[in-house]
């Protein structure tokens, strides 16, 4: 091709349907990938993927997503005028704008969004890309005002700022300061859906201006469309936080506070279940199971970087109180209590003894609880008549001791593996720990199990010499694929988070950095299957291997983690002795497979619709009197089930046989043994199971031996369906 040919030009060289179909072109240059505008010059030699309109290919979906944000920020100007636009990424599954607009988007606006979305559309309008000096960039943006805009652009790298300007006439048509790429014209946007509006921040930043998130989602074709929105009417009959309710399996309650989560009994049981699991296989790869505490002091964190490298996700640190000052803080307790009577010349002398000045205590706060956590703040040894904010300060600077609730669990497991010496002979050092930790996230961001401040994670650290790290690693993957494979999740792919090219971001040497990515990529090409690289996506102290799962109706999941670690070891300088005698430096690997408890379930509920596998299910078998002469009967055979040590219920109520069943299959419960005055005669069972499927009579040994083959193998599906398949 010439010089200053594009992607469109190389199509139609090759065919004019492909000319038609392409939409943006894909360079692939050594480990460098990005991607161009149909009509933009290509860069001079190079590898080149051309994308179509085809909504199996997430480059082209990612393109064409980009592209209808764009349309649908066009659309709420043209309704909204007082709009001002922040950014509109796409995402895996769609899209969204964030927008600043004194007026609030609802549900009953979205016809009206997509009315004029697909005006737009109709009009076939190009995506016109226009390149400026920074400096003209930066004064066009300065004269249209938006600080949003601005602040985007500042933060931009290089020379020159882009603008894409819809039709040709740059004073009329729509135009946003952005990057690209974006589809030839609106026409090729022939699918999308508004799906809804929440609340955001700029940056994350909660003290800034709010902002209306509006969602949605694109496709080439409407079929996929109406395909994704069957599914997105699936998951709403799956999601986790109903389900959880209905069959009981957690609770969350304001008094013990948001994104915390409480295992029901019902819930308690998967989770052991699990747990046991994957304990099973950590003892088969020879890990040691260890127990650690839920805070630690601030050192610790300090020497690990997780404080306050982590600080805004952590729980704010609790400084130690100076002896004097508990006869204070005991005496506002029992006032918070009503256990004593609030007296304010009590509560003055109490100030002075422990050694506060009057003049700078909160006396102006009404409310006990939060006069106990400030006089707590104040009564440190050495910060007498410090304000809160002071105390911080001092806190960030090291200049107070105090404990935080652990965010991870590496920092303790590092303290028991430096707690002795070892030799290259004791490694790999596997320490393993269903380890509970804490993040604060923001409150807008909790969502039932799947984000949450309190959660446990399935967490192992292991220490190994250079030459045990690959095959290290491939145990810890092949941990992850026994998982996704016993619980029914094989579509899965690979995510490989590699640093970015911000140096202040991550700590260690280059060269360890070098190593570790390396030893991650081949460890993933080993699996055999799809795997991505993404800059900027490694945790602050290594890489990671991130394992994204596709449940039963499409949605992905991040789930467990496997990341390489050259810098801890080297913060708190640990050692083995190696064949030579000499002190070397171990590499550390931390791997979660599950990743959080909570997590994990949350997903597992959804994937299952709330129908559990019988090895994971609360109750797995549930006996069902038809009348009150099979009723000792049906006593006896619950209690051979739970002798047998099945998880079982028993109704021996009144009502008929058929609400019975219909309460029990929707509790989920995997089979219902009805047992009427024909099986206590018998000393036989009714099998039933929860999708209405009847499997006839069989004796209550015969149904015993069949539910411990089918808990034995971890199957998903039920014995007896797969007997009469096999029949």
């Amino acid at each position: 091709m010439p010089e200053g040919a594009t992607t469109h030009d190389v199509a139609a060289k090759i065919g004019p349907g492909l000319a038609r179909s392409a939409v943006a072109g894909k360079i692939l240059d050594g480990d460098d990938e990005h991607i161009l505008d149909l009509h933009r010059p290509l860069p001079g030699d190079c590898r080149l993927n051309i994308l179509t309109r085809s909504d199996d290919d997430p480059d082209a979906l990612s393109v064409l997503r980009h592209s209808a944000a764009h349309v649908m920020a066009e659309a709420v100007c043209k309704l909204f005028p007082d709009t001002k636009l922040v950014y509109g990424p796409s995402l895996e599954d769609g899209f969204y704008y964030d927008i600043d607009l004194p007026v609030s988007i609802t549900p009953d606006d979205f016809p009206r969004i997509e009315q004029e979305m697909q005006r737009i559309v109709k009009e076939d309008r190009k995506f016109r890309r226009v390149d400026m000096s920074r400096a003209a960039g930066m004064a066009k943006l300065a004269a249209e005002g938006s600080r949003y805009k601005l602040d985007n652009a500042e933060r931009a790298k290089g020379d020159t700022l882009s603008f894409y300007i819809t039709g040709e006439d740059a004073q009329t048509g729509f135009q946003d300061l952005c990057r690209g790429p974006h589809v030839p014209s609106t026409g090729v946007i022939k699918a999308f859906k508004v799906k809804g509006v929440s609340r955001s921040y700029y940056r994350g930043d909660m003290t800034d201006q709010p902002l209306q998130r509006i969602h949605g989602t694109a496709f080439f074709k409407k079929e996929s469309l109406k395909d994704y929105l069957e599914r997105v009417e699936q998951a709403k009959a799956r999601d986790h936080r109903v389900l959880g309710k209905e069959l009981g399996l957690f609770h969350v309650d304001e008094m013990v506070g948001q994104g915390l989560i409480l295992w029901t009994p019902a819930g308690a049981v998967v989770r052991k279940e699990l747990e046991t699991f994957i304990s099973k296989e950590l003892r088969r790869q020879g890990y040691d199971e260890v127990f650690t505490p839920h805070i630690g002091k601030l050192d610790l964190f300090r020497a690990s970087g997780h404080f306050p490298y982590y600080k805004a996700s952590q729980y704010p640190p609790s400084p130690i109180v100076r002896d004097e000052a508990k006869p204070l803080i005991d005496y506002l307790v029992k006032c918070r209590s009503g256990r004593e009577d609030w007296d304010e010349a009590r509560e003055r002398d109490l100030v002075r003894r422990a050694g506060i000045r009057e003049d700078a205590y909160p006396w102006s706060d009404k409310d006990i609880s939060r006069r106990v956590l400030l006089a707590r703040q104040m009564s440190l040894g050495g910060m007498e008549g410090c304000s809160c904010a002071e105390i911080a300060n001092k806190i960030d600077r090291d200049e107070v001791e105090g404990y935080l609730l652990k965010p991870m669990n590496c920092p303790h497991h590092i303290k028991i593996y430096s707690s002795r010496p070892h030799s290259y002979r004791d490694l790999p050092v596997r320490l393993a720990e269903f380890g509970t930790v804490y993040r604060w996230e923001q409150s807008g961001e909790l969502s039932g199990m799947i984000r949450v401040r309190g959660f446990t994670q399935d967490d192992a650290h292991l220490f190994c010499t250079p030459g045990q790290v690959a095959a290290e690693l491939l145990g810890c993957l092949e941990l992850v694929n026994i998982i996704f494979t016993t619980l029914g999740m094989e579509n899965y792919r690979v995510r490989l988070g590699l640093r970015g090219p911000d140096s202040d971001k991550y700590v260690g040497e280059p060269a360890d950095w070098d190593k570790a990515e390396q030893a991650c990529r081949q460890a993933a090409r080993s699996l055999g299957v799809p795997f991505s690289e993404e800059v900027d996506e490694a945790a602050f102290y290594g890489p990671k291997v991130d394992f994204i799962t596709k449940d039963c109706i499409g949605r992905s999941w991040q789930l467990g983690t496997v990341q390489v670690d050259y810098n801890l070891p080297e913060r708190f300088d640990l050692t083995y002795i190696g064949r030579d005698n000499r002190p070397h430096r171990p590499i550390m690997i931390h791997r979660a497979p599950f990743g959080s408890m909570e997590r994990f379930v949350g997903v597992l509920i959804e994937h299952f619709a709330g129908a559990f596998p019988l090895w994971l299910s609360p109750v797995q078998a549930a006996v069902a009197t038809v009348s009150e002469k099979s009723a000792d009967y049906g006593r006896r055979v619950f209690r051979t089930l739970k002798q047998a040590g099945l998880r079982a219920e028993l109704d021996v109520s009144d009502e008929k046989i058929g609400p019975k069943k219909h309460r029990l299959r929707a509790s989920k419960v995997n089979y219902i043994l009805v047992v009427g005055e024909t099986e206590a005669a018998d000393g036989g069972v009714n099998v039933n199971d929860r999708d209405g499927h009847g499997y006839g009579n069989m004796s209550l040994e015969a149904f015993i031996a069949a539910c411990e083959d089918e808990i034995g193998s971890k199957a998903s599906t039920s014995a007896f369906a797969t007997q009469l398949v096999a029949g």
